[in-house]
């Protein structure tokens, strides 16, 4: 047998193992949409602290520009969930009972 066969095998089989996805426990929507919440508000919380320290001066500018990407995204983002919701909550009044 040939020693780079062999070694090969052993990095495909720890590599395949790197790649295997974890098992993620299952969430509730409840629970998925909290998270989301938590998420939005940490990325809030980190923009602006970020533009805070730009404004002092202690943050370069790229970092302010980042930030206010994220946030745009962000604030985007929960708008489009936004919209969604109302626009499943009128579709459900339109309903005939």
């Amino acid at each position: 047998m040939d020693i780079r066969s062999t070694l090969a095998a052993q990095v495909y089989g720890a590599a395949q193992v790197a790649a295997r996805p974890e098992p993620v426990a299952a969430k509730g929507p409840g629970e998925a949409f909290a998270a989301a919440a938590q998420d939005f508000m940490a990325t809030m919380r980190a923009s602006e602290e970020t533009v805070k320290a730009g404004l002092a001066g202690r943050a370069d500018p790229q970092a302010v520009v980042e930030a206010l990407a994220a946030t745009e995204l962000a604030v985007q983002t929960a708008v489009a969930v936004r919209d969604k919701v109302v626009e499943a909550y009128q579709e459900i009044l339109r309903m005939p009972v």
